[in-house]
């Protein structure tokens, strides 16, 4: 029986690995990247083979757009070789970082670090990924709750994911005669070590953060994989160039 394949960017921890466990518990074989936390990219590759799928792990600096033909390459030689398949199904693209930094702060390395991880990269790596997608595939990237609401530090990374969302709707006009869905998850604050780990380790901008959040808490991993995996399911196949915002009712 034929395995979808799905490859998640950034997936050795947080939200991507979330995600990654989350499919393979659905029966979605798996290729995952990592930029240096390889060790546990491969308990995720463990974690993820004792569900029952295929998985694998590659290298990849989302920041260095020149090294995404080869990467794709890496991409394809693998699908053939583990999957006799010359193509995959789903690509979730989350790989990022957080910076936080007032507007009158923030400085151009700043900005053009948060531009080639989630702008340019998404752009680029969709780009050269689109040959080895399948037609009827799907595409999710990851967004953020602060392209809708405004909290001071994050002028440039939600600038980078309002680019994002954007971008989604225009490929989900250009790849429709594909069959290729596109859509965005949007997550609220969420407890991980993303941003240094703020909302998950500094008490204050949790409880601050669960007093504004309709339900009451800040979000967990948990709560983020299902959405992903529900945009990727035959469930959804008719949700195209859509926002899904995932943080409880934030600032509602």
């Amino acid at each position: 029986m034929y395995q979808p394949i799905a490859l998640i960017t950034g997936a050795s921890r947080g939200l991507g690995r979330n995600t990654a466990l989350t499919l393979a518990a659905r029966g979605i074989s798996l290729v995952i990247t990592y930029r240096s936390q390889a060790e546990e990219a491969e308990l995720v590759v463990e974690a993820a083979r004792t569900l029952g799928v295929k998985a694998h792990a590659l290298a990849l600096d989302v920041a260095d757009s020149a090294s995404f033909p080869a990467f794709a390459e890496q991409v394809q030689q693998l699908l053939q070789s583990q999957w006799q398949q010359t193509h995959f199904d789903f690509l979730v693209n989350n790989a990022g970082i957080g910076i936080s930094a007032s507007f009158e702060q923030t400085t151009e390395q700043q900005f053009d670090t948060l531009m080639n991880i989630h702008l340019k990269g998404t752009f680029f790596l969709t780009q050269q990924l689109l040959p080895l997608l399948r037609d009827g595939g799907r595409i999710v990237n990851l967004s953020t709750g602060l392209t809708r609401f405004a909290l001071p530090g994050y002028a440039a990374y939600a600038a980078m994911k309002g680019g994002i969302e954007v971008l989604s709707h225009y490929l989900a006009k250009e790849l429709g005669p594909r069959d290729i869905a596109v859509n965005v998850v949007a997550p609220g604050a969420i407890e991980t070590d993303f941003g240094g780990g703020v909302v998950r380790d500094n008490q204050q901008v949790n409880d601050f953060i669960a007093s504004q959040t309709a339900l009451g808490r800040v979000g967990r991993p948990d709560d983020i994989g299902g959405v992903i995996a529900a945009l990727l399911s035959q469930d959804c196949r008719w949700v195209n160039a859509q926002r899904i915002e995932a943080s409880g009712g934030m600032f509602i």
